[in-house]
């Protein structure tokens, strides 16, 4: 193992924290044929089919996060899904909801060989640029796009997307001029909006 492989691999994790994929190990210089090596010695460990974690990398609550975005990669090795729905609520620690599995939007021309993982819950759709937020190694819908897609859905209680909402606009994640876009884009949700938000005299 020479060390200009170790940096550039560890420089690659760090992004995603500690994670990486088979091709990414490549791309620093670590030949395919030797990644077991490196997982029998300790250095690696495997976390999933083609996605590895550095041993000696301090673990994180969010590392889950990234390994599903990870497994959610095209051929291109490019992650495809984004958290969304009440797992996003959850990322932005705007209600009490605990959802059991990881809700994940991807596109809808999405294709992954295998099964899928039964921790993941899967929608879909094509999403704009200006509809996901980037985090540490992962991406999530927007504050504005969550809460879209909650109201949609209509699995949620009222009292949760209140909570939701309430917290949005305190942490100042989610504007007037959000919510004025939230109503013009769902009109026939807008008496909804105005009662669980209680926002009739702010806007």
């Amino acid at each position: 193992m020479k060390p200009d492989q170790e940096t550039k691999l560890y420089q690659i994790a760090e992004t995603q924290l500690g994670y990486f994929t088979s091709k990414q190990a490549s791309l620093a210089g670590y030949s395919a044929v030797n990644h077991p090596y490196h997982v029998n010695k300790g250095h690696w460990v495997r976390e999933h089919r083609g996605i590895y974690r550095l041993a000696n990398f301090p673990q994180s609550p969010e590392g889950e996060f990234v390994l599903w975005s990870l497994w959610s990669r095209n051929q291109s090795d490019i992650p495809q899904g984004v958290y969304s729905h009440e797992t996003a609520l959850s990322l932005y620690e705007v209600s009490d909801v605990l959802p059991a599995k990881l809700h994940m939007t991807v596109p809808k021309q999405f294709r992954k060989a295998g099964n899928r993982p039964t921790v993941l819950v899967l929608h879909r759709a094509d999403l704009t640029i200006d509809e996901i937020q980037k985090k540490t190694g992962f991406s999530v819908t927007t504050p504005f796009k969550t809460v879209t897609d909650l109201l949609a859905e209509g699995v949620l209680s009222e009292d949760i997307i209140k909570q939701a909402l309430k917290e949005f606009f305190q942490q100042g994640l989610l504007t007037e001029k959000d919510t004025i876009k939230l109503v013009e884009k769902h009109p026939s949700l807008a008496k909804h909006i105005f009662r669980l938000a209680q926002i009739e005299n702010r806007l």
